[in-house]
């Protein structure tokens, strides 16, 4: 993990010796940190490592096994995962994707796609995007209502260098 910037009073996420296991396999083992306001905050490691995991665990997609999790009351949380599942069958435009996003109103779509480039893609079909394409709309999706913890789970994969 690195870290870009000094603590502040109130953390955003604070985690205590956290374990997960499936099955088994102990995917994490006592892990611990603090996420501060205007902190950058990145985890590296090997495929496999835990990274996602440990990830679902600060946002209460998944709960640990031992370990606590306490989050700011109130905290907005944009978050951005690592590949999405989209039922194939189910035709949706970008446009109305992004309005699933707490209900987001029309003008925070066309800033949150212009923030990352995507404009032009609003009317388009989900299923019709590039892989670097549908990674920009994700991106706005998590950004769309401002949120004070932004999470993204390998944002450039799929992405073009440029």
């Amino acid at each position: 993990m690195t870290d870009s910037t000094p603590a502040s009073s109130t953390p955003l996420i604070s985690a205590q010796s956290l374990c997960f296991s499936v099955g088994q396999r102990q995917i994490l083992q006592n892990v611990s940190l603090e996420i501060e306001k205007n902190q950058i905050l990145t985890l590296i490691g090997p495929n496999g490592a835990g990274k996602t995991t440990l990830v679902k665990l600060i946002l209460g997609l998944l709960k640990p096994d031992s370990g606590t999790i306490k989050r700011k009351p109130n905290l907005s949380i944009g978050y951005m995962p690592q590949r999405l599942q989209l039922d194939r069958a189910m035709p949706i435009s970008v446009k109305h994707f992004l309005a699933l996003a707490m209900n987001a109103k029309p003008e925070l779509i066309a800033k949150s796609l212009k923030e990352v480039g995507a404009s032009s893609l609003l009317n388009s079909q989900i299923h019709g995007l590039s892989g670097g394409e549908l990674q920009r709309v994700l991106l706005a999706r998590a950004l769309i209502q401002s949120p004070e913890l932004l999470v993204l789970d390998e944002p450039v994969q799929g992405v073009d260098i440029n």
